[in-house]
C-alpha cells in the first residue's frame, strides 16, 4: 500500500474530490494547510505567546492537503487524477508524494491490510 499526499490550490478541491470518487477512490483525508514555494506566500506575523519578539512575517498561502491510501496498483490513476485536474501550469500548482505504508489497520473491526482502507 501507498499513501499519496498532495498539496493543492484551495480552489480545486471539490473537483479533485469528485474526480477521485470517479475513478473508484471515495475515502481521503483533506487538511487546511499553509506553506510556501516558489510562490512566496503572503506576509503573516504570528503572535508570540511568550511575549518574545518572533522575527519578521513569514510568508505563507493558503493550501489543501489531502492523502489518500490506495493498493500500488491504484497509485498510478491517483497521481494521474490529481494532476489533471491541478495542473494549471502556473507557480503554485502544488505536488504531489508517494509515500510507502508499512501497515494498516480498521480500529473498529481490527482489520488489516487492504480490508482495513477500502
Amino acid at each position: 500500500m501507498k499513501e499519496v499526499v498532495a498539496i493543492i490550490q484551495m480552489n480545486k478541491m471539490e473537483e479533485t474530490k469528485n474526480a477521485l470518487d470517479v475513478v473508484g477512490v471515495p475515502a481521503f483525508t483533506a487538511y487546511k494547510v499553509m506553506g510556501r514555494g516558489k510562490q512566496r506566500g503572503l506576509d503573516i506575523i504570528y503572535p508570540s505567546d511568550l511575549n518574545e519578539p518572533r522575527g519578521g512575517p513569514v510568508k505563507f498561502l493558503p493550501k489543501r492537503m489531502i492523502s489518500v491510501v490506495v493498493e500500488d496498483e491504484f497509485v498510478p490513476a491517483v497521481v494521474a487524477v490529481i494532476t489533471k485536474i491541478n495542473r494549471t501550469g502556473n507557480i503554485g500548482d502544488g505536488r504531489i508524494f508517494v509515500i510507502p505504508i508499512e501497515e494498516s489497520v480498521r480500529i473498529r473491526t481490527g482489520e488489516r491490510g487492504s480490508e482495513a482502507v477500502s
